[in-house]
């Protein structure tokens, strides 16, 4: 029973998330300011969510540093995401072995 409550919150909440700022905000935003901020709220967002991760995710703060140094560099260079992923998932990989 518990777990349909908690399913049934999670909607509600999603929804009223969804839902409050069409109702809000009826107007047109004409700030640049608000705009701007708004403009990188998903980039902020998707940023807090997955630099934790990288570095909680191995159990070794030097793995983890390694395979982020190899993950920018890689995307620095524009090389395609498989790519990167693939190789600093490897280097974090190879350095816990040696570690």
């Amino acid at each position: 029973m518990s777990v349909f409550i908690y399913i049934a919150t999670m909607a509600l909440v999603t929804y009223l998330v969804r839902m409050l700022p069409f109702t809000l905000f009826r107007k047109e935003i004409r700030s640049p300011f608000f705009k701007g901020l708004l403009h990188y709220i998903p980039y902020a967002v998707l940023s807090a969510m997955t630099i934790p991760a990288i570095f909680y995710s191995t159990g070794d703060m030097k793995t983890s540093i390694a395979g982020t140094a190899v993950a920018v560099v890689l995307a620095y260079l524009r090389l395609p995401l498989i790519v990167v992923a693939l190789a600093a998932s490897g280097s974090a990989f190879l350095l816990g072995l040696f570690i």
